[in-house]
């Protein structure tokens, strides 16, 4: 990861993608999941909002509740979009289609190990914490190596975001999975290069820009079990 901040992306955007059709389950790289309603006009006012910040490219994975966000950042700020495949959704394996939970079952315990640094454990056909960070970081480097001196977007999956931030910012780790914070939808970070470390400065750092989060009333989508307004 180490390079001259000339060979870097001025500023990258990283976000999660817009609320899916059904956001209660897991989907995973397995499933092609489209947007909601609600994502399609998330995606709208995010692709409004970026507009005066003059982003230069935006790149997102392949799945189509990806494209669906990308696109309009795209239309809307008069730039290329281009895809990055290996930005995709973890592999759930069996998990595919059953029901999300943060607090307890798989999931829970997956995050639980992977915390306690047991980077290799998974769920059966699952992807790993260190398989996963392989892959997404494999994408990232050529997403930015493709955009030297840019402003760029990056569209990605909640997973991926997360398995990227705890990888580029300085002194994160797995350990830091839960400290870190959800992901919602649509959940924005600010990148900027950190000299040639190889590590990247969160100016801003998993928001819902303002116009996003009044189409869900300031409550956050796509993080699992329904979070009533005290607990947001």
């Amino acid at each position: 990861m180490a390079g001259s901040n000339a060979a870097l992306p001025e500023r990258v955007w990283l976000l999660r993608h817009a609320e899916t059709a059904t956001p209660t389950v897991f989907h995973g790289a397995e499933s092609d999941e489209p947007l909601s309603e609600l994502g399609h006009r998330q995606a709208a006012a995010v692709a409004e909002w970026f507009k005066a910040f003059s982003p230069t490219a935006v790149v997102s994975s392949n799945m189509q509740r990806a494209k669906d966000t990308a696109s309009p950042i795209a239309t809307a700020c008069r730039i290329p979009h281009t895809i990055e495949p290996t930005l995709h959704e973890r592999r759930v394996g069996e998990l595919c289609g059953t029901s999300f939970s943060m607090s307890e079952g798989p999931w829970a315990e997956t995050v639980r190990r992977w915390s306690a640094g047991e980077l290799d454990y998974t769920t059966r056909g699952a992807e790993s914490y260190a398989e996963l960070r392989e892959r997404v970081l494999g994408g990232w480097q050529r997403a930015i190596a493709a955009h030297p001196g840019e402003r760029l977007v990056i569209v990605a999956h909640g997973v991926v975001c997360k398995i990227l931030l705890l990888s580029l910012l300085p002194d994160r780790g797995p350990a830091d999975w839960i400290p870190l914070g959800r992901v919602p939808n649509v959940s924005v970070s600010e990148l900027t290069p950190l000299a040639a470390s190889g590590h990247w400065i969160a100016k801003r750092l998993l928001f819902v820009p303002e116009p996003v989060a009044r189409l869900s009333e300031g409550l956050p989508t796509g993080v699992g079990q329904s979070i009533r307004k005290s607990e947001a």
